[in-house]
């Protein structure tokens, strides 16, 4: 059975269907033509330059990021830069790019659950459902707000996050002794769903790409910010996906390897 740009497409249209997508954000196939056969796939955070030129040198057939490649209409191809030259490589190597981004941040079973889940949340609801109309409760959106079995101090709770997601170093703001017992997430940039966060009745927020603003109006409302980075927030994506994956193509018999890719690394490093 041969598998196509498009099988995998339609699949993952299943996964994170795309009208789940913010307005302002572009998803789908960024790249490529949709009956372009598929025998491997590589899984990233990012479409960088590096990991296409590898992912080409070793026979990549597609490439899924979370973060889109295009965001606003191009108005110009120059090969000379970082998209034009990863544009070049799709059409000599025949290697397309896919992106689900905040579709698969908002569909139940997505990235904000996985994280949620680490964190060992229970109870979850949406944080921000204001563009899902089902009803009452909303079953999709951005950021989830979860329980934990038991109270911690933030300072405790700091340290589980640490220990839970392998991570050395995070910014935190609010007071060590307050008591957690419930706790809004959001992965990537959460800075603009503060309010919904201050609106909601979780005592910390978990996210990255937090400022010093959003720090100031937790602190006049006796909550708690725990900024653990955007990279560190939605790395994890890689192996999710990359395992969902897997398991759907051995239900439906395709024979295609998914790998994820290990070639990232966080920009930012602490001096």
């Amino acid at each position: 059975m041969q598998v196509t740009v498009l099988d995998i497409i339609q699949l993952m249209n299943e996964i994170a269907p795309p009208g789940m997508a913010e307005d302002w954000d572009n998803v789908g196939l960024q790249i490529g033509e949709q009956n372009w056969p598929v025998k491997k796939i590589w899984v990233s955070l990012d479409p960088l330059l590096d990991v296409m030129e590898k992912g080409c040198q070793a026979g990549v057939d597609l490439i899924i990021t979370h973060h889109p490649l295009i965001f606003r209409p191009i108005k110009a191809i120059d090969f000379s830069n970082q998209l034009g030259n990863i544009i070049e490589l799709s059409l000599q190597y025949h290697t397309a790019i896919f992106s689900a981004h905040t579709n698969l941040d908002s569909v139940q079973g997505g990235i904000n659950d996985f994280l949620a889940e680490k964190l060992a949340l229970k109870n979850l609801t949406v944080l921000d459902g204001t563009r899902d109309h089902s009803g009452s409760s909303p079953s999709w959106g951005l950021g989830r707000v979860g329980e934990l079995e038991t109270s911690v101090t933030l300072d405790r709770f700091v340290k589980n996050i640490k220990d839970r997601l392998g991570l050395d170093w995070m910014k935190v703001s609010g007071d060590p002794g307050l008591q957690i017992q419930k706790v809004a997430v959001c992965t990537g940039s959460g800075s603009g769903l503060m309010k919904f966060f201050l609106a909601s009745p979780a005592q910390v927020y978990v996210s990255g790409d937090l400022h010093y603003h959003d720090a100031r109006d937790a602190e006049q409302a006796n909550r708690a910010l725990i900024d653990i980075g955007h990279f560190s927030s939605e790395h994890f994506v890689v192996d999710m996906l990359s395992d969902r994956l897997e398991r759907a193509f051995r239900q439906r018999g395709f024979d295609v390897s998914v790998v994820p890719c290990l070639l990232e690394k966080d920009p930012f490093r602490l001096c």
